[in-house]
């Protein structure tokens, strides 16, 4: 355990604010430690002498030393509270108060100066408007529900208190046990990160899980969590879901990359299991927390019933698994097993009248065939079949195999002495075959998730000094808004951009067009108009004789369509050839949770008709970069579909990658768009480029 083991594991816990008024917060918090807590427990009340028969103090600096306290006092004294723990050496805190940062500009300026008292006295703190927490291995709930925790090795965080103890009201009744619970409140101090840390250095907690509203620092957490999982699965069921940061972007790449999607990347990226329902998160959290994990994604089902055994089938499919395809031997040794009239292929139906030992002896068969790496055994209930005997049965399989079993044994008090049975061994039953299933993808999905090599990202050599240079044009000219007259910004981290040149007169576009060889193309340059193309901003394929026309149509277009438009110019740019190349976009958009998320995708003026693009959270290394690519469902135009000659995948990827390091790089960089990068087989050229600046980043 690391620096919050005395949150957890407290000798003496203190209640402040504790009182034996019936119905007071206080009294709960005191008798949930009385009746359960290994420790001692000290209430903390200056108008008590004694509170539920316990001796009580007036202040923490007379009271014996407090490793935890529990403060629930009103919110006007908090504040003094806390100083008065942290003068008398308590380093740990839960506050229950509410009427912080929840209620308003006073609570938030409450709340600001909490974090400050914090901060100067080294404090971990939880909360406040937290339900509290508890840890079962000394009886430990600091909490006022009406529950205590059975003991387990889960450790469960929520930001809601209302769903902890809705959660271990149901999860009591059906034998799910935890090792540490807590309520993170407001999050003022200690968030969803540090106990993710806490309990991936923790040896009893083999699953962490948790109901999240937000997160407090996506980018911390990410690396926070992809370390965990290296060892111990983290599930996660994420509410609050919102468009908000989609509404409030301008560019391509923010309007389609919006909050949400944003936790889906980040996510992703923390080797984070993510659960859409309570039932999925402890579905999958209860095969985690018992369960080794399977070696192949072949599922084998082992069935007394039809019916149970199709549906079985069904949510393999639409799981990440795959039905076992068993070897001929397989086949053959159930034959010789089974009666006529079963099914000896997968699933295997033993029919109705199938008892314990056809059970055992078709799950036995069917765990040694090298394409199963997990069974479901899904039982209807018969005269003829004992659930507490096959419970026993399923047990002394997992002892001979290290192959994941799962239960559906179907059925209401019948199931209750089994499920006691497979419990303890850390078998789960499920009545519903596809929450069998449910749990048994979780396991594999977590496989994939420890095989998955995290690449440092590249650090490439680029000029800064020319790309901080080109950044300060906004905050030169009073515009946070660049564009494609600032495409040396690209030039400067190694992107390929083609040749041309801004202008501001027909004649001058016309010299440059001459310079150039071949056709060319004419776009107005100005920070006002999005979408050129549009308004007839572009002019493709010009040749030399008509380029001074065409420069005088741009501008005019320009200026019909948006009068009060800035005009920069107008780009003379070499033509490129876009019959065997395909135009992609690459782009950046700074998520406020998770900082710059970059997208990769189909671009052009298609970009968000039709959305065909990946998300990643900044920076990134090489192998997620070409997922990124690879994840489109346009890839294949890029490797060359029907007879297309390839593009150069590697020069994309390798784009990605310089592109996230800009971002990195230059936080002040809010928005970007590179759209069109034209990828062909020659390697990439980026076409038009629109970027948004915090200038007071600079």
């Amino acid at each position: 355990m690391g620096r919050l083991s005395e949150l957890f594991d407290p000798e003496t816990v203190a209640v402040v604010g504790a009182t034996d008024r019936d119905g007071a917060v206080g009294r709960a918090i005191l008798e949930n430690l009385r009746d359960e807590f290994t420790g001692t427990v000290v209430p903390i009340n200056p108008s008590r002498e004694e509170v539920l028969g316990i001796e009580c103090y007036p202040d923490a600096s007379s009271a014996p030393p407090i490793d935890l306290a529990v403060v629930v006092v009103p919110p006007e004294i908090v504040l003094e509270s806390i100083r008065d723990l942290a003068e008398a050496g308590t380093e740990n805190v839960v506050i229950i108060t509410a009427g912080f940062s929840e209620t308003g500009s006073e609570g938030a300026d409450r709340e600001r100066q909490l974090r400050e008292i914090a901060e100067e006295n080294d404090l971990n703190v939880v909360g406040p408007n937290s339900l509290g927490l508890m840890a079962t291995p000394n009886g430990m709930n600091a909490t006022f529900g009406p529950e205590s925790a059975l003991e387990g090795s889960i450790s469960f965080m929520s930001q809601s208190g209302a769903f902890i103890t809705a959660v271990l009201d149901w999860a009591n009744e059906q034998g799910i046990g935890f090792q540490d619970v807590v309520s993170l409140g407001n999050k003022t101090v200690l968030d969803e990160t540090d106990f993710v840390r806490e309990w991936g250095d923790d040896p009893a907690t083999d699953v962490i899980i948790g109901y999240l509203e937000d997160i407090a620092d996506g980018r911390e957490f990410v690396d926070a969590a992809r370390e965990v999982t290296d060892d111990t699965p983290v599930v996660l069921v994420k509410s609050g879901r919102t468009d908000a940061g989609a509404q409030a972007a301008s560019s391509h790449t923010g309007a389609i990359a919006g909050s949400e999607r944003a936790y889906e990347a980040g996510l992703d990226q923390a080797g984070v299991l993510r659960a859409h329902s309570v039932q999925e998160l402890f579905d999958s959290a209860r095969a985690l927390s018992g369960l080794p994990e399977p070696e192949t994604d072949g599922v084998a089902v082992v069935t007394n019933a039809g019916g149970p055994g199709v549906l079985t089938t069904d949510a393999v499919g639409d799981s990440t698994l795959e039905m076992a395809n068993f070897t001929d031997q397989t086949i053959a040794a159930l034959a010789a097993a089974m009666p006529d009239e079963a099914n000896v292929y997968n699933p295997i139906d033993a029919i109705g009248d199938a008892d314990v030992e056809r059970f055992a002896e078709a799950l036995e068969i069917a765990l040694d065939d090298p394409a199963v790496g997990s069974a479901v055994i899904v039982a209807a209930p018969t005269a003829v079949l004992s659930y507490d005997e096959l419970a026993e049965t399923v047990i002394e399989s997992l002892e001979d195999h290290d192959t994941p079993v799962v239960t559906c044994l179907m059925g209401g008090r019948r199931t209750a002495g089994a499920e006691k049975t497979l419990r303890k061994s850390g078998v789960p039953n499920y009545f519903d075959p596809s929450r069998a299933v449910t749990g048994l993808d979780a396991l594999a999905r977590f496989r994939e998730i420890r095989a998955q090599p995290v690449a440092e990202p590249t650090t490439f050599d680029v000029d800064r000094r020319r790309a901080r240079d080109v950044l300060g044009r906004a905050k030169r000219r009073d515009d946070n808004r660049l564009g494609i007259e600032s495409m040396d910004l690209l030039e400067a981290y190694g992107i390929p951009t083609p040749t041309g040149e801004i202008v501001d007169d027909p004649a001058r576009a016309r010299e440059v067009a001459e310079s150039i060889d071949g056709d060319v193309v004419l776009k107005i340059v100005s920070p006002d108009i999005s979408h050129k193309s549009d308004i007839g901003g572009v002019k493709v394929g010009v040749p030399d004789d008509e380029v001074y026309d065409a420069y005088e149509d741009v501008v005019s277009r320009a200026r019909t369509y948006q009068p009060d438009a800035t005009i920069v110019g107008v780009q003379v740019q070499e033509m490129l050839d876009l019959e065997s190349a395909t135009e992609t976009i690459v782009g950046m958009n700074r998520d406020p949770q998770f900082g710059p998320l970059l997208l990769f995708g189909l671009g052009g003026i298609f970009v968000e008709i039709l959305e065909d693009t990946s998300i990643r959270v900044a920076p990134i290394g090489e192998d997620e970069a070409r997922e990124m690519v690879d994840e489109i469902t346009a890839a294949p135009l890029l490797r060359g579909a029907r007879g297309r000659e390839p593009a150069d995948i590697e020069r994309v990827v390798e784009t990605i990658q310089r592109l996230s390091q800009l971002v990195t790089d230059f936080p002040a960089i809010l928005e970007l768009d590179v759209n069109p990068l034209v990828a062909g087989p020659e390697g990439v050229q980026a076409i038009d480029l629109r970027l948004t600046v915090d200038t007071e980043k600079l």
